[in-house]
């Protein structure tokens, strides 16, 4: 298959999983499950985060005003993990790892620690590399959960389901992506 075939089997496939997704259950989104998880973890250590609360709407409340928001919805998923939306983002990352063993792009050694773009760019020490991805996804998560949602739930789900919001979101995101790739790697 070319090049040109490859990313547009992807994107019908894309497409199809989406279709599927909200067909069945629900728009695929998945910074939710970065809190989630979070909350997992602070809840091994504290005995007070999360409360069965008969009270409340999903029957479920906490401390954290952010994890008790929407009657508790997120406190909830803490308790009880094993939902659709926590098993989907377990199965994409083991997607990912499968994909990569079955025939995935196979970068060269250079290429695993940064890219070509990267390294003629920034040069060729990956720590700087780590350390400035690292704080990239920082800061894109802190936007996902400012904004209520990712990348994914927002501009894809959202464009799929006709959402004017969807749209939006998307002209912003290429608004603001294309410029700032521009500007970081000094291309014309």
């Amino acid at each position: 298959m070319t090049g040109q075939l490859k990313w547009f089997a992807g994107g019908i496939l894309l497409g199809a999983a989406f279709l599927f997704a909200v067909g069945l259950v629900k728009p695929i989104g998945v910074s939710t499950q970065f809190v989630i998880a979070d909350g997992i973890v602070w809840n091994l250590f504290s005995d007070t985060l999360v409360q069965e609360d008969p009270g409340s709407k999903t029957g479920y409340s906490s401390l954290n005003a952010y994890l008790d928001k929407s009657g508790g919805k997120y406190a909830k998923n803490i308790a009880n993990p094993v939902n659709y939306s926590f098993i989907f983002v377990l199965a994409m990352v083991a997607g990912a790892f499968i994909s990569s063993r079955l025939g995935g792009p196979k970068p060269d050694r250079q290429d695993r620690k940064a890219p070509q773009v990267w390294r003629q760019r920034f040069g060729e020490d990956p720590l700087f590399r780590y350390v400035t991805v690292f704080f990239a996804g920082v800061l894109v998560l802190f936007g996902a959960r400012l904004a209520g949602g990712c990348t994914s739930g927002h501009m894809m789900s959202g464009m799929m389901q006709t959402s004017l919001s969807g749209y939006l979101f998307a002209l912003g995101a290429f608004a603001a992506a294309v410029p700032t790739a521009i500007l970081v790697y000094k291309r014309n």
